[in-house]
């Protein structure tokens, strides 16, 4: 058994309570049953630039869509930290899949948060429905109308938009009153109503699908949105019918963790391989054993001490997470902005063991037939995502434990 699938048991068995374990390990098990499949896949998904439809339909059958789904409608609600355990199992296969799992999964959790009509309209017709997102909120701008508000903008970065039949896009409320402060809110719009670019062509995550999208102008009724502020920790509209701790956890606060995992799993699978590699090869030149090097035993040490350090922390600020919501705890803005500043560094932690792999590797770690390439760019693909941004992440941090005003107005 190797070193990853001992992490991944222990995830199961070590995570918060409130989910059904047994449901959890064989979730996790179908989640790694499919890697095989992915990696033979992992060319086609990255010429297509989405979700090939028989890994979909693979997904869908698995469940792992609705990790974070609601019980009553047939989800797993599993706690929060599935979407590390999950993201970083499928990442063994194919990175971009995983990037599916986890975003269009979690939308599952945001619109557990939604009035119940918007959870009734689109569970009622379809529990396995997927939606896509876009959460730059400059990007989309509202005004309120009556019974709703009138949309518009073009928001970038809508991953997995191809197979979704809905949007959950991000925009700033223009206020009647000039003294009233701008309002952000989440918008949940159906595909009619936006209009998809085929732009997204990238080096890494090639197969994400995270294309453009376009709205004119598009009414969307009060019931199908959600104010960034009701979702910052505590009760939400959604808590009616989904009291559980899972919906109260504040959202953007915990954000970055949504995609973290896929940045643990593809450094765990770029050590198994380089590991593997390693052991038996000879160098080209004088034909002694790479493993006898120090130098090798040395960037083994260090890559793997920041896989192992960044699961740990990522899978620990998810359960403590869990374990204040389940206690009452809101967590107050410092420890919001510890969250941002911990899942940036987490993956950058990450980012930097492909890195160095990926330099002990050598010219071989060029070539097109090995995994490496693509592990070593996806992991900088995965790090560019403005969520990892530490400059950005540690700064705001910074300012609040100075007592300087927060920089992110999501928290």
């Amino acid at each position: 058994m190797s070193d990853t699938v001992i992490h991944l048991d222990r995830a199961a068995k070590s995570r918060a309570s409130g989910s059904d374990i047994h449901n959890y390990e064989a979730m996790l098990e179908r989640a790694r049953a499919l890697v095989p499949t992915l990696k033979a896949r992992s060319a086609e998904t990255e010429q297509l630039r989405r979700l090939p439809v028989q890994t979909e339909q693979d997904l869908h059958e698995a469940g792992l869509f609705r990790i974070l789904q609601p019980k009553r409608v047939g989800g797993s609600e599993f706690d929060y930290v599935g979407l590390i355990d999950f993201a970083a199992a499928i990442a063994h296969g194919d990175p971009a899949v995983a990037w599916n799992v986890a975003n269009l999964g979690s939308h599952h959790w945001m619109l557990g948060m939604f009035p119940k009509a918007a959870q009734d309209l689109l569970w009622n017709d379809n529990p396995d429905v997927l939606i896509a997102s876009s959460f730059v909120f400059p990007s989309g701008k509202a005004k309120k109308v009556k019974g709703g508000y009138e949309l518009s903008g073009r928001w970038p970065f809508s991953s997995g938009v191809n197979p979704s039949t809905w949007n959950m896009l991000a925009g700033i409320v223009t206020p009647d009153d000039d003294a009233d402060a701008p309002e952000m809110r989440v918008f949940l719009v159906p595909e009619s109503a936006y209009e998809t670019l085929d732009n997204w062509n990238a080096m890494g995550l090639a197969g994400t699908g995270s294309h453009d999208v376009i709205i004119g102008s598009t009414f969307v009724p009060d019931d199908m949105t959600l104010a960034v502020s009701a979702i910052a920790g505590g009760p939400t509209p959604g808590s009616a019918v989904n009291p559980g701790a899972l919906y109260q956890l504040p959202v953007f606060a915990l954000f970055a963790f949504v995609l973290t995992g896929i940045a643990l799993g593809n450094a765990e699978v770029c050590l198994e391989n380089y590991l593997a590699s390693s052991r038996n090869r000879a160098s080209q030149y004088n034909r002694a054993k790479l493993s006898d090097f120090q130098s090798t035993q040395i960037k083994i040490a260090s890559a793997a001490a920041r896989i192992d350090t960044g699961r740990d922390i990522m899978r620990s600020i998810c359960i403590n997470a869990m374990e204040d919501c389940r206690k009452g705890i809101i967590p107050d803005l410092l420890t919001k902005t510890r969250y941002r500043r911990d899942g940036a560094f987490s993956v950058n932690l990450c980012t930097e063991a492909v890195s160095i792999l990926f330099s002990a590797s050598g010219a071989g770690g060029l070539s097109r037939l090995l995994p490496m390439e693509k592990q070593f760019r996806d992991a900088h693909a995965v790090n560019a995502h403005i969520a990892f941004n530490f400059d950005v992440a540690g700064s705001n941090f910074g300012r609040v434990a100075l007592g300087l005003p927060s920089e992110n107005p999501t928290l």
